[in-house]
């Protein structure tokens, strides 16, 4: 959505974009507990932290929330793995780079060791793990699974080294069941499933991302009961329809701005709503 169609609707960002800005993101205080959860207590005790759901239910907006808190926090380090699919040694080169740390992926023990060692004076120096955000686990592999396992601690696995926060569907928690990744699985110290949303839940996040863009009545209240009757409980599926509601009023107004002459609809809308008092498409939710 360009500016003239924001300002059109009165609106300083688009409310349903994927790339909301996150002071503009609904969360739900299930997701403030699990974030105050990781932010006050994990990053100091360390091991794995999982976020479980189905597609579109929220898990990725969870890790967004939480690297931009961790973020602010003092003496933190936070790195994300952006290409969970690899298989060992560009497992280990994207490691390196994310806490620069020179790899030769020839030398997986130099690798290991080196980390550790660069995890444990962070340790040492804040007292706080640095932190492995992982989105789409499922992907990952059970043998890079399990390599993360062993890097990620100390001392016979007494001292955890890294906070590590993985997130998947329902791929994930099946794959957790494998054999050889039960011992993973029975280190999550820290568990959050973003389970289906309720119609109240819908409501609420739709006001909300609304009344954070600027324009609270930009929807009528029997046409946001619709939206979330139809949205399944998903909130992906909830922003995807709006959105494309959003898209067709916007060719509808410039289709009516075109039939009078305007060659563009921000100017229409203007000079209505100099003539009326209402922009138009106030005009048209109210059924004038």
């Amino acid at each position: 959505m360009n500016q003239k169609l924001l300002a059109l609707y009165g609106l300083k960002w688009n409310p349903f974009s994927p790339e909301l800005p996150v002071e503009a993101i609904y969360v739900p205080q299930k997701i403030e507990n699990f974030c105050w959860r990781i932010e006050h207590a994990q990053i100091r005790e360390g091991g794995f932290a999982m976020i479980h759901g189905d597609p579109g239910s929220g898990k990725s907006i969870v890790l967004r929330l939480l690297a931009e808190r961790l973020k602010k926090l003092p003496d933190i380090t936070v790195g994300a793995i952006n290409h969970p699919q690899s298989n060992l040694a560009d497992f280990y080169r994207e490691l390196g780079d994310i806490f620069a740390v020179p790899l030769r992926p020839s030398n997986r023990w130099g690798g290991f060791k080196a980390l550790r060692e660069r995890w444990l004076s962070h340790l040492e120096s804040s007292r706080c793990r640095p932190v492995l955000l992982i989105d789409e686990a499922q992907e990952m592999t059970p043998q890079v699974l399990s390599e993360l396992r062993l890097l990620a601690s100390a001392r016979f696995d007494s001292q955890p080294l890294l906070c590590i926060v993985i997130a998947g569907d329902a791929r994930l928690t099946e794959k957790l069941r494998r054999e050889e990744l039960i011992p993973l699985g029975s280190r999550i110290r820290t568990r959050f499933a973003t389970e289906f949303a309720s119609r109240d839940e819908l409501l609420a996040c739709l006001d909300h991302l609304l009344a954070g863009a600027g324009n609270a009545s930009l929807m009528t209240p029997q046409l946001r009961h619709t939206l979330c009757d139809h949205a399944a409980g998903n909130y992906r599926i909830l922003t995807t329809l709006a959105a494309e509601l959003l898209t067709a009023r916007d060719a509808r107004v410039a289709s009516v701005a075109q039939r009078l002459g305007y060659t563009d609809p921000f100017h229409f809308s203007r000079a209505f709503t100099r003539a009326f008092g209402i922009a138009p498409q106030r005009f048209r939710s109210l059924g004038r």
